[in-house]
């Protein structure tokens, strides 16, 4: 059922694409990506990477838009539309993203104190108070950073204010207030200047970095494969979680911006166009990152104390404030190129962190009907108020650590698999398709479908119980150390991570402005696959119940073998018949009965277990060791690479544009119809 009250809408398409790329593109772009490139194979991590792209995270946007434009609510409005006992869903990504935006402008707060640096060293004759050459430079850049500017300190222990950050965390969530507090129309005029302008500032790197001396080393150890690495679990597993997280899944920011755009407005091209250019905004960064650490390290070899590329090139934040700005200090005209370079950080990190805290007010107003005008200002002084914690002498590791849970698997990625769950299997994911169709240059098949209820799930479950698995195994114990010390951040971290499910709970049953209808309050005539989901939901209960047992007695490794193979097969049968049953039952007046729904699920959990037990196995037996790189110039095959992934990037936008110009010039009635 579509909302009939008028909604506020993006001013263009234009605008809502960019909003939606802005709050994909962050900088975990420039700092994750790379990295994981460079250590996990190179060219070769771009295998998985554009598999996991393709495989989860398009399809996922895909979801995420339909659902938002179709109910035209933020999150947890969106899920109770489809069952009021879904909106807990929603409600618990919104506060893992309100978690994020207690720290992100931190980081984001760190940005804006360097290109204030970079400013004063243009005006100071391009000096940069970090500067230096061969290994003292990269000492004097980290102790920059890690001394002078964060006062540093290992532990647990917060220790004292770093006033010098206050004043930067103040501007990050005054110029995130003033983006969004007058709604998206105004968001969506930002985003013309605040995407495009870190895209300029990327090329402007890029090219500058491409033509100096040395480049093209730094860019074999970003590009030359290992194809090894393909062989190894913990690859793969990176490729998918970066996919996830970079396009800003789960947090309910594109359910948000979805529900903003205009009824008849396309959902499938823009998901597309918006997976492209996050992917090559991705790329790019990392192609400027290491030509500039590659020209780095042959201006240190020239001057007789050479320091490699893989000194100082380290991820996260190690990377965007010791390792880089090291790097560019090495050059000609350092400050005016570190001015750019951090002005691209901050129009990167702003669109991502109003992005977030938009999705969190949207909700709240929504539910409650309060004003944005008072919503606003209390979550910004909240906000702020957190991240004082984070600007603390040891707040960086604090910082790292609870960003770990909630962007890591145990977190994000499993709110992903349970959108997948409620969606798929306990509600007709048909709806959303058709209703995707009904407005897009280009149409869904059934198998988005399979994917949204198979494929994704069985992905994301093998992720969430491979890290229980290594979480649990971990030497001493999850919460204690060997020493039998507690692991305070890890403590933390869990217990962020269960509060959230469980104010969840608390905020779904607190009664909203509005009280809707779901779609399944329409029951259908009969009920389809009663005896036949009871039977696979009963095997597949007995299957996990005979793994379980097999790894927690002592039995034979051959015993272990058959109830792990077992576990496979029946998982296997159970997903099949019930997903079966319920493509039957898609737009008819049939519904699928509640045994076979379950049924389908823990199938997917079986299938699930049996490949994170398999991975867990392999990754026991193959060590975590970075990627051995030549350093020397490109490859053929390197440069095959670069020309297939610009063939992906350039190729893909240009069909989705073509796709978009042709329905703009069609009378067809796929772009005007407004019905189900």
């Amino acid at each position: 059922m579509l909302l009939e009250e008028q909604r506020e809408s993006w001013g263009t398409r234009g605008g809502f694409i960019l909003a939606a790329v802005g709050s994909a593109v962050g900088l975990g772009n420039l700092w994750g990506f790379p990295y994981k490139l460079y250590s996990y194979g190179g060219g070769a991590f771009l295998i998985p990477y554009i598999i996991a792209m393709f495989l989860v995270g398009l399809p996922l946007l895909i979801l995420e838009f339909s659902i938002g434009h179709y109910t035209q609510r933020a999150a947890p409005d969106a899920f109770k539309h489809a069952n009021k006992r879904f909106e807990v869903v929603g409600w618990w990504g919104i506060i893992l993203g309100f978690v994020i935006i207690t720290y992100y402008p931190v980081i984001l707060a760190y940005c804006f104190s360097f290109l204030w640096y970079s400013t004063k060293g243009i005006f100071n004759g391009g000096q940069l108070p970090w500067a230096g050459v061969g290994l003292e430079g990269v000492a004097n850049a980290k102790n920059f950073f890690f001394n002078t500017y964060l006062g540093y300190h290992e532990g647990i222990a917060l220790g004292a204010i770093r006033f010098n950050i206050v004043w930067p965390l103040l501007v990050a969530w005054l110029a995130m207030y003033f983006c969004i507090f007058k709604g998206v129309k105004l968001v969506g005029k930002i985003v013309w200047l605040t995407v495009p302008l870190p895209w300029l500032m990327l090329l402007i790197l890029t090219v500058r970095g491409l033509t100096l001396e040395g480049s093209m080393q730094g860019l074999a150890y970003y590009l030359d494969p290992v194809w090894s690495q393909l062989a190894r679990p913990i690859v793969w597993r990176y490729a998918f979680g970066q996919v996830f997280f970079s396009m800003s899944l789960a947090f309910g920011v594109m359910i948000t911006y979805a529900s903003f755009l205009h009824r008849k407005s396309d959902i499938n091209n823009n998901a597309a166009i918006i997976g492209l250019a996050d992917f090559a905004t991705s790329f790019v960064a990392g192609l400027a990152v290491f030509a500039t650490l590659g020209a780095m390290a042959f201006v240190t070899q020239k001057a007789g104390n050479p320091i490699a590329v893989e000194n100082v090139a380290e991820g996260g934040p190690s990377l965007a404030f010791v390792a880089f700005p090291y790097a560019l200090a090495q050059l000609p005209y350092s400050a005016w190129f570190s001015f750019i370079f951090f002005f691209a950080l901050v129009t990167l990190g702003i669109d991502s962190a109003f992005s977030i805290t938009e999705s969190v007010l949207a909700s709240v107003v929504d539910k409650t009907g309060w004003p944005r005008a008072v919503v606003l200002p209390v979550m910004s002084f909240i906000g702020l108020g957190f991240g004082l914690i984070y600007i603390t002498q040891g707040g960086l590791n604090w910082l790292g650590s609870i960003d770990g849970f909630v962007n890591g698997t145990l977190g994000i990625a499993f709110l992903g698999l349970l959108e997948c769950v409620v969606l798929g299997w306990l509600w007709r994911i048909g709806i959303l398709r058709r209703h995707a169709n009904s407005r897009s240059d280009w149409q869904l098949g059934r198998w988005w479908d399979w994917l949204i209820r198979i494929l994704i799930p069985v992905l994301l479950g093998t992720l969430f119980f491979w890290q229980l698995f290594e979480d649990v195994g971990s030497d001493g114990g999850f919460f204690r150390a060997a020493d039998g010390k507690w692991l305070v951040q890890n403590c933390v971290g869990i217990g962020i991570l269960i509060a959230a499910p469980l104010l969840a709970i608390v905020l779904s049953l607190v009664k909203g402005q509005t009280e809707t209808s779901s779609q399944l309050s329409k029951q259908p005539l009969e009920i389809k696959g009663g005896k036949t989901g009871a039977i696979c939901f009963v095997i597949s209960i007995a299957a996990i119940i005979l793994y379980l047992t097999s790894i927690n007695f002592e039995v034979s490794a051959l015993a272990k073998d058959i109830a792990l193979w077992i576990l496979l097969l029946v998982g296997i049968f159970s997903t099949l018949i019930s997903n079966y049953i319920l493509d039957k039952c898609d737009n008819s007046s049939f519904a699928a009965s509640w045994f076979s729904r379950w049924a389908g699920i823990i199938g997917v959990i079986n299938v699930s277990l049996f490949a994170a037990s398999i991975l867990s196995g392999l990754t026991g037996k193959m060590q975590n060791k970075k990627a051995a790189v030549s350093g020397g110039d490109l490859s053929g095959v390197s440069y095959i690479i670069l020309a297939v992934v610009f063939l992906i990037i350039v190729g893909g936008l240009g069909w989705c544009f073509y796709k978009a110009l042709a329905a703009a010039n069609s009378s067809s009635d796929t772009q005007n119809s407004d019905e189900m």
